[in-house]
């Protein structure tokens, strides 16, 4: 099980272009002019999009104190974070619930870099269920199918054996989710807690949409 964080487990709308004003300043001293799109894309295509918008070339060097940057404008922000950002209703309880379920084991795949995911669920105490080190994070590609299949073989290493495809789920908010699970062959449950809405989802090929997460039982269903 594979589950976005932004608008599907947490809403810290409004943080993100703070937190790149931040180390923007940091890295480059130049002032943020505009923010590319955010939606379901990776930290690694946000930041290059970010750094080239601002005519700073998006260097390994760069992209990496950038991430460093980005890590500690968040770390700075966690008490403000808890207090003005949320968790989604209902989230708390479905990781618990799956947890409980013989079978499921909950990572996640999210365009966040892997300290800044640990930063958000942790900052709402939605990070108890979910294992971090076979996650898929946003570091490592612009695409989120890439981010997918990094997680199940770190999940299949570990098991000593493949995992098929088709018994992978992947829970997000956005056509760009679903877009990620199809092409690596998993399993799309959209949730429409984002700015998409269930029309959108189903028409990006989910095979399961729910509108949010608030019944327990409702989402246990789908996901199985």
């Amino acid at each position: 099980m594979l589950w976005d964080i932004d608008l599907t487990l947490v809403d810290a709308r409004g943080f993100g272009p703070r937190w790149y004003r931040q180390a923007l300043a940091a890295v480059t001293g130049r002032a943020l002019e505009n923010m590319p799109d955010t939606a379901g894309r990776t930290e690694l295509a946000i930041t290059t999009d970010v750094l080239e918008n601002h005519g700073v070339p998006a260097d390994e060097t760069t992209i990496a104190a950038m991430f460093t940057a980005l890590t500690s404008a968040v770390a700075e922000t966690r008490d403000e974070l808890a207090e003005r950002g949320s968790a989604r209703p209902g989230a708390a309880q479905v990781l618990k619930a799956l947890s409980l379920e013989p079978g499921f084991e909950q990572t996640l795949v999210t365009g966040n870099l892997a300290e800044v995911a640990f930063h958000k669920l942790e900052s709402f105490d939605l990070h108890h269920h979910v294992d971090f080190e076979i996650g898929g994070f946003g570091a490592d590609s612009v695409h989120r199918h890439d981010l997918i299949a990094d997680s199940v073989a770190k999940a299949a290493d570990r098991r000593g054996a493949m995992i098929s495809p088709d018994s992978v789920v992947v829970v997000g908010d956005t056509p760009h989710d679903v877009a990620g699970a199809l092409s690596f062959g998993a399993i799309a449950v959209g949730v429409a807690t984002g700015h998409s809405t269930e029309t959108q989802l189903h028409a990006a090929g989910a095979h399961a949409v729910l509108p949010d997460l608030a019944d327990t039982d409702a989402v246990l269903t789908a996901l199985s």
